[in-house]
Parts: structure tokens; C-alpha cells; sequence
């Protein structure tokens, strides 16, 4: 815990002096942390969105972007925009779950019937629902990156089915949904940051981890795991946050062109993400890496039960039954598990 606070005073000071929200001269300058490679397609959407912004305020505004973990986990970024110390980060839907309950639901497995259902949710009133939930805990949603289906990838033996991860310990994200979904499934779950773990892989801290094809590339996890399979259990989007201390920040004008250049790069991400997903793929069966597509339908039925489990819950309950019941324009039915 003292190291964890350590840290994060660090990057205070690291930041200070260069304040987000930067409007020391006719420029604003709005920087933006993450945890992800340059060659990840999240990342080239935000290299998209800063052209954007740039060209739509006529470069009264500009993106200062920060890869790598270069300021910290995806939880560090959080904390460091609540106390205005960084303007923008990118997150998992699974990491805000801890600074905005809401964003569970988004963790929970098979909610979503395919990609067209998620992206409908997502550009819709719940997904304009779920990102202003968080704005109470001085985080402000401003759009969902496509982060793809998560899959199980193993170092000795493949998952065909959820009596293959019994026992197992499995990295998970810091998300209890997360946890509990591996849990319901046979598996330990096993929480450990992006950054540490090639290495827990490697040194057989944990067995296996779950994550979408470009993340299972580029994190090069495939030398290390050669079994990937593809059950699909979730679709958590990546969602970037910008501070309630900067947004306040901006002038009405600059507030427009930021969310404009960011719905410009949700559209373009999407392409770039879809595109990387199949090179992904190809790429690791050439380094020798067994992908099979196991029969989804016992995995639901295992973890069917964390859905019911919220029947009671008054908020989220409700929450499930109408992204289950979102139609899209493919929909012959209305709900779905």
C-alpha cells in the first residue's frame, strides 16, 4: 500500500508543472495516458482521434498521448485524473467497475449476442447511461473503444470446455466480475497487472489468461501459451475517460470539438480493430500457437447463474434485461442467454 501511494505521488509531481489541461498559451494541450503498445489499434484510434482534434479546432487544441503504462496501470490513470493530474485516460469497462458499479454489466459473460448487439448498446441510451454514472466519482465517459471478444489462452493444454480450467490459475483483470466469471468456470482467478504479465506466464505464476486476439499478439503471450481458445465469454469495451476537473475546464467550444474528434475515433477504431483482429490471429497460428473454437453453450450454461445472481439488485437487474432486450437491425428476437 505505501509503495502503491509512493508511486502515484510520484507521477503527481511528475505531472505538476505541466498541469493537465494545459491552456498556458493559445493552444490548449489535453494529455492522455494508457497501458497499451503503439501497434495496438486502441492506441492508433486515439492517434486518429488527436489528428482530429487538431484539424477540427484548427489546432487550438491538441493530444499529448502517453503509451505503455508510461504514467502508470489503468487504475493508477484513474486515480491520477481524479485529483486532475492527467486529462484523459483509456480503461477497461472491467477497471472502472471499481470507481462505477454500473460498468459490471458490461463484464458479465455473454450478455451480448455478437458485435452488432454491443455496438448498438453502446452508441445507445444505456451506453450514454453507463458513461455518465461514473461522472459522480469525478470521471467522465466520453466513448466506447472496441476491445473485442475476450478468449482463454493456456500454456499446457487446451480449454475445450469448463472442466479444462479446473484448477487453473488464471489472470484476470482487477474486476470481480471478472473473478467471479473464472471462478463459476472451474478456474482461479488470479488478478495481476497487464505489464507483469508475460513474466507471471513465463514463471508460472499463473497458468493461462483470457484477453481479445490483437492483445494475445502484441503482448507476444503466444510464446508462452500455445493453446488459444476461442469461446468468446465477454466483449468489455474499452472506455476513455476524461476527469470531471478538465472537461470542467474547457470552454463550451472546446468541448464540442473534443467530443467530436473522439466520435470520429470510436468509428475508425472500430474498422482499425476489426482489421487486427484477423491479422492477429493468422499471425499466431504462424508462430505455432493451436487456436480451436470450443462449443459455446456449456460455458454459458456455467455461468449463467452471475446474471441471475443480480435478480434482486434494483439497478443493475434492469440494466441486464434491457441490453438483453436491445433489438438491432439483424434482430428476429428480442432477448438472448
Amino acid at each position: 500500500m505505501i509503495k502503491q501511494y509512493a508511486r502515484l505521488w510520484f507521477f503527481c509531481v511528475l505531472l505538476c508543472g505541466c498541469f493537465a489541461c494545459d491552456q498556458t498559451s493559445d493552444t490548449t494541450t489535453l494529455k492522455l495516458a494508457h497501458g497499451l503498445s503503439t501497434d495496438h489499434p486502441v492506441h492508433l484510434g486515439m492517434v486518429y482521434m488527436s489528428a482530429q482534434l487538431e484539424e477540427l479546432s484548427g489546432g487550438e487544441m491538441t493530444l499529448e498521448i502517453y503509451p505503455s503504462q508510461q504514467l502508470g496501470t489503468e487504475r493508477q490513470c484513474l486515480e491520477l485524473l481524479q485529483i486532475g493530474s492527467l486529462d484523459l485516460t483509456k480503461v477497461s469497462a472491467a477497471v472502472m467497475e471499481n470507481f462505477s458499479p454500473r460498468m459490471k454489466v458490461f463484464s458479465l459473460p455473454y450478455i451480448f449476442r455478437d458485435r452488432e448487439h454491443a455496438y448498438t448498446v453502446f452508441d445507445g441510451p444505456i451506453g450514454r447511461e453507463v458513461l455518465e454514472s461514473s461522472e459522480k466519482y469525478r470521471l467522465r465517459g466520453l466513448t466506447y473503444f472496441d476491445a473485442g471478444q475476450r478468449s482463454f489462452y493456456t500454456k499446457e493444454q487446451p480449454i475445450r470446455s469448463p472442466d479444462d480450467l479446473t484448477g487453473l490459475k488464471i489472470r484476470v483483470q482487477e474486476s470481480p466480475t471478472a473473478m467471479a466469471m473464472v471462478a463459476a468456470l472451474g478456474g482461479a482467478p488470479t488478478p495481476i497487472s497487464w505489464g507483469e504479465l508475460y513474466t507471471a506466464l513465463q514463471q508460472g505464476v499463473v497458468d493461462g489468461a483470457e484477453n481479445n486476439p490483437p492483445s494475445f499478439f502484441l503482448s507476444r503471450h503466444y510464446e508462452v501459451c500455445k493453446y488459444y481458445s476461442i469461446n468468446e465469454h465477454t466483449a468489455v469495451p474499452d472506455i476513455l475517460v476524461m476527469g470531471t476537473h478538465s472537461w470542467d475546464a474547457l470552454s463550451a467550444q472546446e468541448k464540442e470539438w473534443l467530443t467530436a474528434a473522439a466520435t470520429a475515433a470510436t468509428t475508425e477504431q472500430r474498422r482499425l480493430w476489426q482489421a487486427a483482429e484477423k491479422e492477429a490471429l493468422a499471425a499466431v497460428q504462424a508462430e505455432g500457437v493451436m487456436v480451436n473454437y470450443p462449443t459455446k453453450a456449456a460455458f454459458m450454461t456455467a455461468t449463467e447463474q452471475l446474471l441471475t445472481a443480480y435478480a434482486d439488485d434494483q439497478v443493475l437487474y434492469p440494466l441486464i434485461q434491457r441490453i438483453q432486450g436491445t433489438k438491432t437491425k439483424n434482430s428476429t428476437h428480442e432477448t438472448t442467454n
